[in-house]
């Protein structure tokens, strides 16, 4: 075989490994598994992936990448980026302290519920088999965590409290509002036989699934809480900066020094606090930010009368945006998407927003999910929000790469594997708003500062907790003082950043990537550069990591020149 073909043998080689390892991965991509179970998370599954990776990047190195044309070279580079991320997670004994707040398993159960949609008695049938192996797959992840206590790695306190307090709502809602009980809801109504289903699966719901939730509730509980450590810095555990870089370069894609990560953050601070003085002077606050925020925090027309009413701004905004995409985007998905609201129960202790892409096989649509408590989310943070989660950002990102059928499927569907790539694009296309003439206010302008500033100060927030030794209320107070995000939603925001260390790393390092390399293309191409053409190419190159992308798009900007040259 030639090495293009060796290639794209490992390449489906390694997808049937992902498939048969990850089955809620395959079923989300709508790829055909065998057996019912979700996840396979035990010690022995993870220790046996650590060793097939290692076999596998020897027999990858084997593949010469310099011969390969740009997307080829890419997948080597990828393959080998997931492949040492295997064994390097076994290594740093990260498989033994996996995330629980606020996205551990409770967390990536509920999101298979809401991406799920059954267009068949079979699918139902499916579905409810799935829905008896959650014990099995709870029992895995204690397994897990139960190992890495008795080898000494501890939580914090806080974020186990957390992981219970997130567990219990989920099982606190009746079950008719539950997520793991509306895929049959909504069919319920097609025939007797889907009716006799759908009440099959609220047994089900509440005699096993609830159980198994509360089970691993009462588990970090009464085992782990008992141990957990004050401190909070990953750092602070065993081996802790070795597990702490490993998680660096999973979120950024890139081996990053903290200190220098903390500098940067502070560097980006300082230049967007400049650009919101000058909107809060346009605004009548001449070098007064904090009465401009003042303002924002006292005005009551910031904030929606009630969950609902929030959500429907939200979509009446989506459509003016959807609008606008065709003018910056040659190339839009099939799929669309809606937005619902995050349940109360759990919309606390979650972000003001976050995205839900579509199933690979089209049979929903994405959502843009907007929290229910409307103080959370006032009316200057809408524009970006919508822009970064639904079109153009994460829903659309996402939905184009599952079409984008010259990848290979590891790349198609392994999009949340490269939070850099797709934060930062997300977080590029909040800037993007400035471009298509969204932003018309001081109020509008400062909000997507707002967001920005948001991504900075997380850089500096991680490291200052997770390497420097900071305590959640100095990270608090370093928000307030540069924010106008309500005390709920930073303290909300903290936490999230104490439970998965070096995830709030991604995307202003990502964003910053994107605005790099748009500028490199503009400078090159000169009047030549179109908009649409480099954000279809920008797309085209799937989810990567930033030198990945990086190395795409120079090659992208050298064909165009040599092109327009011809």
């Amino acid at each position: 075989m030639t090495e293009p073909q060796e290639l794209k043998q490992f390449a489906d080689d390694y997808w049937a490994f992902r498939s048969a390892e990850f089955p809620i991965e395959a079923i989300m991509a709508g790829i055909a598994v065998d057996g019912d179970s979700l996840f396979r998370e035990s010690p022995a599954d993870q220790r046996r992936r650590a060793v097939w990776a290692g076999a596998a990047l020897a027999k990858l190195r084997a593949i010469a990448p310099d011969g390969l044309g740009p997307q080829d070279r890419a997948s080597w580079l990828l393959l080998e980026h997931e492949l040492a991320s295997f064994v390097e997670g076994v290594a740093s004994r990260a498989y033994l302290r996996p995330p629980l707040y606020p996205l551990g398993p409770d967390f990536t159960l509920t999101y298979w519920a809401n991406a799920t949609a059954l267009a068949t008695v079979d699918d139902a049938r499916t579905y409810l088999a799935r829905l008896r192996t959650v014990p099995a797959a709870f029992d895995d992840i204690r397994a897990l965590l139960a190992e890495g206590a008795e080898q000494g790695l501890r939580y914090p306190r806080l974020v186990i409290e957390r992981a219970v307090e997130q567990a219990r709502g989920m099982v606190s809602m009746p079950v008719a509002a539950n997520a793991f009980f509306q895929p049959l809801a909504r069919a319920a109504d097609r025939s007797p036989t889907w009716a006799t289903l759908a009440e099959e699966g609220r047994a089900v719901v509440e005699q096993t699934v609830y159980p198994a939730v509360l089970a691993y509730a009462d588990f970090l509980e009464t085992v782990l809480l008992p141990v957990a450590r004050e401190g909070l810095a990953s750092t602070g555990d065993v081996d802790g900066a070795r597990f702490y870089g490993h998680l660096i370069k999973e979120y950024t894609t890139i081996a990053g020094d903290p200190e220098a990560i903390h500098a940067l953050g502070l560097s980006e601070v300082d230049r967007i606090t400049g650009e919101m003085l000058a909107v809060a002077a346009d605004a009548g606050c001449e070098g007064d930010l904090a009465e401009f925020r003042r303002r924002l925090q006292t005005d009551n027309g910031q904030i929606a009368e009630s969950g609902e009413a929030l959500r429907e701004q939200i979509e009446i905004l989506s459509k003016r945006i959807d609008a606008r995409i065709p003018e910056f985007f040659g190339r839009v998905p099939r799929t669309t998407y809606g937005v619902q609201s995050i349940p109360e129960a759990v919309a606390e202790k979650m972000p003001p927003a976050y995205a839900q892409p579509n199933p690979a096989d089209g049979s929903m649509s994405g959502v843009h999910w907007i929290t229910s408590i409307p103080g959370k989310c006032p009316r200057y943070m809408h524009l970006p929000l919508a822009l970064h989660e639904a079109w153009p950002g994460h829903l659309m990102h996402l939905a184009l790469i599952q079409e984008m059928d010259h990848l290979p499927d590891f790349r198609r569907f392994g999009g949340l594997r490269y939070s850099a790539c797709l934060e930062g694009w997300a977080l590029y296309c909040e800037h993007l708003g400035e471009e298509m003439g969204f932003y018309t206010t001081p109020e509008k302008r400062y909000g997507r500062l707002e967001m920005e500033i948001w991504r900075a100060v997380r850089l500096v927030v991680d490291t200052g907790i997770h390497a420097k030794g900071w305590s959640r209320e100095q990270a608090i107070a370093y928000f307030q003082a540069n924010m106008a995000m309500s005390l709920d939603t930073v303290t909300a925001e903290v936490d999230r950043y104490i439970g998965l260390p070096g995830q709030a790393l991604a995307y202003q390092i990502g964003n910053l990537k994107f605005r790099e390399i748009r500028a490199r293309a503009e400078a090159a191409l000169g009047d030549r550069f179109r908009i649409r053409d480099f954000h279809d190419a920008l797309m085209a190159a799937g989810p990567v990591t930033l030198p990945v992308l990086e190395a795409l798009i120079d090659d992208w900007t050298a064909r165009q020149r040599v092109e327009e040259a011809a």
